[in-house]
């Protein structure tokens, strides 16, 4: 009896034990990844307002910007602005509703990160895009900007 009792004392220490790592893996979010995730819902909530300036705000100011998209590369906050200007901003040209899914944040130091997810537009019309981005963000005093996009 003593041996079964001991058995069941052990059992529930290990299921204490898994329910309480469980707990920690749902609450873990650090406040630099609440901060990053925050950056980017404002991203997107610029975007789907149709603020272009708004959402390069995410981006860092900077000629050592860089963005890779498809086959091309820039360099700079201007030629980041531009490329996006010139696709969905101006006469036929709409912007689209923005969404970021499977947003994955990893924290490189403590004034880097790391973030992947998908992007997906939605068109007046209803057509779709999509892809998958990759962002490396840097803790400026203003905040979380990213330094480096790549997306596809």
């Amino acid at each position: 009896m003593k041996r079964v009792s001991g058995i069941a004392g052990v059992l529930l220490l290990l299921l204490a034990a898994l329910g309480a790592q469980t707990t920690m893996k749902v609450d873990a979010a650090t406040p630099e990844e609440v901060a990053i995730r925050a950056e980017l819902n404002a991203q997107v909530s610029a975007w789907n307002r149709g603020d272009l300036k708004g959402y390069m705000q995410g981006y860092w100011h900077s000629p050592e910007l860089t963005f890779f998209a498809g086959e091309k590369e820039s360099a700079g906050w201007e030629a980041a602005y531009e490329r996006y200007r010139a696709a969905y901003v101006g006469r036929d040209r709409e912007m689209g509703k923005l969404t970021f899914t499977s947003v994955r944040v990893e924290k490189l130091g403590g004034e880097a990160a790391f973030v992947r997810g998908q992007w997906q537009l939605t068109m007046k019309e209803g057509k779709h895009r999509s892809g998958l981005f990759t962002v490396v963000l840097r803790r400026f005093d203003e905040g979380w900007r990213i330094i480096h996009d790549h997306s596809s």
